[in-house]
C-alpha cells in the first residue's frame, strides 16, 4: 500500500495461526489460536473451537476483547478462541469445506467454476477425527483448557457438522453451538446420525445445544429480494431450505429424549439473512460459550 508513511500490517491481539498437516490425508489446515492476557483459572480456560476459521476469528476475538473485559455488564469471562481454516487469504475455501463439513457419505457435485475439481462432500469423519486427535491435543499441551468447558461452533455447513459432532461424538464438548444449520442437506441425511444420538445419548453434564437462523431464512424474502426477478425462484428455495421449521423440529425432538440428556434452544435474528448472520452468530457463540456460570 502507497501514500501512507509508516504503514505496518494489523494483526489480531493475542493471536497466533499454525498451519498443520493432517495426520489422516495430508492436508494443511490453519489453526488460528487466541488466548487471553490474564492467568488461566484454577480449573483451566474455557475454549471454543470454530470451524471456518479464516471468516471467523477476527470477529470471535473482537468480541471477547470488547465483552471480557467488562464481566458485570456482559457476563463473559475470558478464555481461548481455536478457529480452523486454510492455508489462504481469502474468507472460505469453497472447495475444501464443503468436504470437510458435509457427514458422510456425501455426494459428487458438478464444479463451482469452469475447469476447477468437481465438489465432494462427506468428509465430516475425517476432520472432526482431526480437531479430536490432532487441534485439541496441540491446543492442550500449551494451554490450560478446562475439559468440562469445551464449545464448537459452526455456520452453515459448519452447523451442520456442529449436529454431526454432537451426535456421532456427544462427550466431546459440552457446548454446541449451530448457526444455520444445513438441516435439509442431501436429503436430510443427518437424521440417520440423530436416530444414532437419541439410541445413546451419552453427553456431558449440563450439555446444551444453540440452533439460529437469519429472519430472511424463514419464508419470508428479504426487503431486498421482494420484487426482484428471481423472486419466485428464491421463494421456491425458501421451502425447501426453511432453517427455522428444521431448526424448530429438531430442538423439540432433542427436548422431548428421556432423560433430558441435552438443552436445545432456537431464536431467530431479525434483519439478518444466511451470510450477515454470521458476525451476529459469532457474538452469540462467545456469550454462549464463555458465559459467566454462577456458583449455587
Amino acid at each position: 500500500m502507497t501514500g501512507f508513511a509508516n504503514s505496518s500490517p494489523a494483526l489480531i491481539g493475542n493471536t497466533t495461526f499454525h498451519d498443520v498437516t493432517s495426520d489422516r490425508d495430508g492436508q494443511v489446515y490453519r489453526v488460528f489460536i487466541y488466548r487471553p492476557d490474564d492467568e488461566a483459572p484454577e480449573q483451566g480456560w474455557p475454549v471454543l473451537y470454530m470451524t471456518d476459521g479464516n471468516a471467523v476469528i477476527g470477529t470471535a476475538v473482537d468480541v471477547m476483547r470488547a465483552q471480557a473485559n467488562y464481566p458485570s455488564g456482559t457476563n463473559i469471562a475470558p478464555g481461548v478462541i481455536v478457529t480452523i481454516g486454510y492455508p489462504l487469504n481469502a474468507a472460505y475455501d469453497p472447495l475444501r469445506r464443503s468436504w470437510d463439513l458435509g457427514p458422510p457419505p456425501g455426494k459428487t457435485y458438478p464444479p463451482f467454476f469452469e475447469n476447477s475439481p468437481v465438489v465432494k462432500t462427506g468428509g465430516a469423519e475425517e476432520f472432526l477425527s482431526f480437531l479430536e486427535e490432532q487441534v485439541k491435543p496441540m491446543v492442550e499441551a500449551v494451554l490450560p483448557i478446562d475439559p468440562d468447558r469445551q464449545s464448537l461452533f459452526g455456520h452453515s455447513f459448519g452447523g451442520l457438522f456442529a449436529l454431526y459432532s454432537l451426535f456421532t461424538r456427544p462427550s466431546a464438548f459440552t457446548t454446541w453451538i449451530a448457526a444455520s444449520p444445513s438441516i435439509y442437506w442431501e436429503n436430510r441425511t443427518i437424521d440417520q446420525y440423530y436416530l444414532q444420538f437419541a439410541a445413546a445419548p451419552k453427553t456431558r453434564e449440563n450439555a446444551k445445544l444453540f440452533l439460529s437462523c437469519g429472519e430472511y431464512e424463514t419464508d419470508k424474502l428479504a426487503p431486498f429480494q421482494i420484487g426482484a426477478a428471481d423472486e419466485a425462484e428464491r421463494l421456491a428455495q425458501k421451502k425447501v431450505t426453511l432453517n427455522d421449521a428444521y431448526a424448530i423440529e429438531l430442538m423439540e425432538r432433542l427436548n422431548n429424549l428421556p432423560g433430558r440428556p441435552i438443552h436445545a434452544q432456537f431464536e431467530i435474528h431479525p434483519g439478518e439473512n444466511h451470510m450477515s448472520l454470521l458476525p451476529v452468530a459469532v457474538n452469540r457463540a462467545i456469550q454462549n460459550a464463555f458465559a459467566i456460570r454462577k456458583s449455587v
